[in-house]
C-alpha cells in the first residue's frame, strides 16, 4: 500500500517501503533456508562495509536513511504479482487446466504450459503444473527439466518477471521491442532444444506431460492486455513495474468481491500469512543485492571520482564477456541478480546501450537460473519434489552450453544490426 501511494505522490514519508520490507525480512530471517541466509548475509556485510569505506576512507556523502531502498520497486512488484494466486478458485482446490498427454508431445506441452502461464504467474505455475503431474507418479527427470526450462526461459521476454523488473530499474531507457526481438527467438529455441534433447536422452513413452486448453490462456492474455492498456493509455507516466504492482492485486481483489467482503478478506488474510512469508528467500536476496549494488557503486565512484568504469565502451564483445561471467557465477552458486547488479554498478551506460545491457542481463538470468544449483527455481524444485540441485545442474549443463552459444550469437547479431 505504501508503494502504491508513492506512485501517486501520497506516501506519508520517504523510505518507508524499504524499511517495511527489511523489517519483514528480519522477522522471517530464522526461517530462510541456511544457504540463502548465508548468501544474503554476505551481501549485507559487503554492501555495508563498502559504504563505510566510501565514507571514512574517501569522504563520500552517504544518504544513510536511503541505503535500504535498493530493489524495493522490484520486491513490491513481486508481492503484487503473488496476488494472482487469489484469482479463481481457492488455492487449496485449484487444479491447472488441461489434460496430461504422453511422450515428447507431452513434454513439449509441459514446457509450453509452464512458459506461457509462468510468464504471468511466475513460480506458482511450476507448482500448479508439477503437482498435477505428480498425482500420477513421482516426477521424473525429464518432467523436472521441462518445468525448470519452461519457467527460466520466460525470463528472456516476460514483462511480469522479476528479471525484467530488475532490468527496467537498472536500464530505464531500454527499448522493450528490442528486448522482445532478442528474447522471443531464444525462448522458442529453448522449447525446441528441450523437446529434441530430452527425447534423445530419455525414453518418454510413459512420461506424462501437460496440455494447455484455450481457456487457460484467457487470464494471462487478459492481464497482459490490461498492463499494456495502462502503460500506453491510462497511466503512460508509470513504468510497467509500477503498473503491475497495483494492477494485479486490484484485479485479484475485484475477482473475489462478488463472493462478498468476508470471503475476500479471508482469502487476503490467508494469502498474507502463507504465500507472502513463503517469498522470504527471494525477497531477502533482492533486498541484499540492492544494498550490495549501492555500496559497490558508491565506493567505486568515491574512489575514482566517478571516472572509472569496467569497460570504456559497452559493445558486443563486452556484452558477451559480461553475459558469460554472470552465467559462470550462477553455476558457482550466486543468484544472477547479484551478477547483474554488480555489472550495472561498474558500468557507465549511455541511453543507447541500455537495450544491449538489458538483453545481457535477461539472457544471463534465463540461462543462469536453469543451471544454477542455488537458483530460485532449482531450490523450489528441491524443496517441493526432493530433487537434488546438483542433479539439476548436471542435467542442464548441455542445455546451458547450447543456450549460451545461441545467446552469444544473438548478442553479436544484435550489435551488428544496431550499427
Amino acid at each position: 500500500m505504501l508503494q502504491i501511494l508513492g506512485f501517486a505522490s501520497l506516501s506519508p514519508a520517504p523510505h518507508l517501503v524499504g524499511y517495511g520490507l527489511w523489517l519483514a525480512t528480519a522477522l522471517l530471517w530464522v526461517d530462510i533456508p541456511a544457504r540463502t541466509r548465508r548468501q544474503a548475509g554476505a551481501l549485507v556485510v559487503i554492501g555495508l562495509g563498502l559504504l563505510v569505506i566510501a565514507a571514512l576512507r574517501y569522504g563520500a556523502a552517504i544518504d544513510w536513511p536511503a541505503i535500504l531502498d535498493g530493489n524495493t520497486h522490484v520486491v513490491a512488484m513481486l508481492v503484487g504479482v503473488s496476488f494472482i494466486g487469489l484469482i479463481g478458485r481457492d488455492q487449496g482446490h485449484k487444479r491447472p487446466p488441461g489434460q496430461a498427454v504422453m511422450g515428447s508431445r507431452g513434454l513439449a506441452g509441459t514446457w509450453l504450459g509452464v512458459h506461457l502461464l509462468g510468464a504471468i504467474l511466475n513460480l506458482s505455475t511450476v507448482f500448479m503444473v508439477g503437482d498435477r503431474l505428480a498425482r500420477r507418479a513421482p516426477l521424473t527427470t525429464p518432467q523436472l527439466l521441462g518445468l525448470n526450462r519452461g519457467l527460466s526461459s520466460a525470463a528472456l521476454w516476460s514483462p511480469f518477471f522479476a528479471s525484467m523488473g530488475v532490468v527496467m530499474t537498472l536500464a530505464p531507457d531500454m527499448r522493450y521491442t528490442g528486448v522482445l526481438a532478442f528474447g522471443l527467438p531464444l525462448a522458442l529455441a529453448s522449447g525446441l532444444l528441450t523437446t529434441l534433447e530430452l527425447s534423445q536422452r530419455f525414453d518418454l513413452t510413459d512420461t506424462a506431460g501437460f496440455s494447455l486448453s484455450p481457456a487457460s490462456l484467457l487470464m494471462p492474455a487478459g492481464l497482459a492486455g490490461l498492463v499494456m492498456l495502462f502503460h500506453y493509455g491510462l497511466t503512460p507516466s508509470l513504468s510497467i513495474v509500477a503498473i503491475i504492482t497495483f494492477l494485479l492485486p486490484g484485479v485479484a481483489l475485484a475477482s473475489n468481491l462478488p463472493a462478498g467482503p468476508r470471503w475476500t478478506l479471508q482469502r487476503v488474510h490467508r494469502h498474507t500469512l502463507t504465500r507472502l512469508p513463503a517469498m522470504r528467500g527471494e525477497i531477502s536476496l533482492f533486498l541484499c543485492a540492492g544494498l550490495l549494488t549501492r555500496g559497490l557503486s558508491t565506493c567505486i565512484a568515491a574512489a575514482t571520482g566517478s571516472e572509472w568504469t569496467l569497460f570504456a565502451e559497452f559493445g558486443a564483445w563486452e556484452a558477451v564477456v559480461s553475459f558469460l561471467a554472470i552465467v559462470a557465477s550462477a553455476v558457482a552458486g550466486l543468484h544472477p541478480i547479484i551478477g547483474v547488479s554488480v555489472l550495472a554498478s561498474v558500468l557507465d551506460l549511455e541511453a543507447s546501450r541500455h537495450t544491449l545491457f538489458a538483453c545481457v542481463a535477461l539472457a544471463a538470468w534465463a540461462v543462469g537460473t536453469s543451471v544454477g544449483p542455488l537458483s530460485g527455481i532449482n531450490l523450489s524444485l528441491q524443496g517441493r519434489y526432493g530433487v537434488s540441485g546438483t542433479l539439476m545442474m548436471r542435467e542442464n549443463l548441455r542445455y546451458a552450453l547450447i543456450m549460451a552459444a545461441l545467446a552469444v550469437a544473438a548478442l553479436l547479431t544484435m550489435e551488428v544490426r544496431s550499427t
